[in-house]
């Protein structure tokens, strides 16, 4: 049999080991992708630590994935050889209900299909996944651009023109890191009064070279009460990971605004009833997306010129790149390539 290097993880806890296996074949409904690219999340820590429960091991992580269709099983329709395709987080319904079957990836909670979790993901050569995770990519994307989209930029960006806020308002972005530099650009791109929020001035020409009107150094100014003089933000989009930075935020919204968060977090949101009460005010999260969302993203990102910034690195050097991105040294997205020795 044909053999191909990947990168897993043998047990829940244990080191990414770069290996030899064998060439996966599809199965009916299912498709063989050749992977280009394959961006590293926080998100894969779930299947090296094994905080998700129920994996099989060994497997191998990975959901920010871009390359070509190379072969496909019996019943698949609507894809080519050849065809550039990207996988996201969202790896396919279960279709065991109605809702799993129109890609609503959030109700399948009895058996979540998940890319680089419920099958092997893309720190590999080949990736064998279920036809209902692909995404088309725009020939103006490049696969390296294209993998950090399939999870970062379908994140900000879904959760962005699901928000409810509309072109004109204010609309403030928390934290400029692998999510928040995309956000700022998406955010400005559809039209919205974009303020980006980070620690540290340094951070200011970054923020408005991605698109922000404006930027609150939070070591310098409360972001709330910065915020709240500009008459309030109808939605933060709180990209950051401390539950503490969350709550402080939450002072900045206007009458009806929400905060909407996108970075993860097991650290409580100090919140009180007459915070929202008092301003008819909304705290609501928003995973990623399904395949069709991954696509929309790319085709905005394909007109809007909104391209996210990268590290790249050949695949034997995963750990190293996985280790960057734990110890939130990556500026802002590490992406894996197949080009061995590259």
């Amino acid at each position: 049999m044909a053999k191909m290097r990947a990168v897993q993880v043998a047990k829940a806890g244990g080191p990414l080991e770069l290996v030899e296996k064998e060439i996966p074949q599809p199965a009916a409904g299912y498709v063989r992708v050749k992977v280009h690219a394959c961006g590293i999340c926080h998100s894969d820590s779930l299947t090296v630590e094994g905080h998700w429960p129920g994996i099989d091991y060994p497997r191998v992580p990975g959901h920010e994935v871009a390359g070509v269709v190379d072969a496909m099983g019996a019943g698949v329709l609507g894809w080519k050889a050849g065809d550039r395709v990207g996988i996201g987080w969202y790896g396919g319904s279960c279709g065991y209900c109605d809702r799993c079957r129109r890609g609503d990836f959030v109700a399948c909670l009895i058996n979540p299909q998940v890319s680089g979790i419920s099958f092997d993901g893309g720190y590999a050569e080949y990736i064998v996944v279920p036809k209902e995770a692909l995404a088309l990519i725009p020939d103006e994307i490049s696969f390296v651009d294209a993998g950090p989209l399939m999870c970062a930029g379908v994140t900000t960006f879904n959760s962005l023109r699901n928000s409810g806020a509309r072109a004109g308002d204010l609309l403030a972005v928390h934290g400029i890191g692998g999510l928040g530099h995309l956000a700022v650009q998406y955010a400005s791109r559809m039209g919205f009064h974009t303020v980006a929020i980070a620690r540290g001035e340094d951070k200011a020409a970054l923020a408005k070279k991605l698109g922000a009107h404006e930027y609150i150094d939070s070591t310098a100014r409360n972001p709330a009460e910065a915020l709240a003089k500009m008459g309030g933000a109808k939605v933060i989009l709180t990209t950051v990971t401390s539950g503490k930075a969350m709550g402080e935020v939450l002072g900045g919204l206007g009458v009806d605004g929400k905060l909407l968060m996108v970075g993860a977090s097991m650290e409580p949101i100090a919140v009180t009833s007459l915070q929202l009460i008092g301003g008819r005010k909304s705290v609501a999260g928003w995973p990623s997306g399904s395949s069709i969302d991954s696509q929309d993203t790319m085709r905005f990102s394909a007109l809007t010129g909104v391209r996210p910034m990268i590290q790249e690195m050949p695949l034997e050097r995963a750990a190293e790149g996985y280790k960057l991105m734990m110890d939130n040294k990556a500026r802002f997205r590490v992406v894996l390539t197949m080009n061995e020795g590259a």
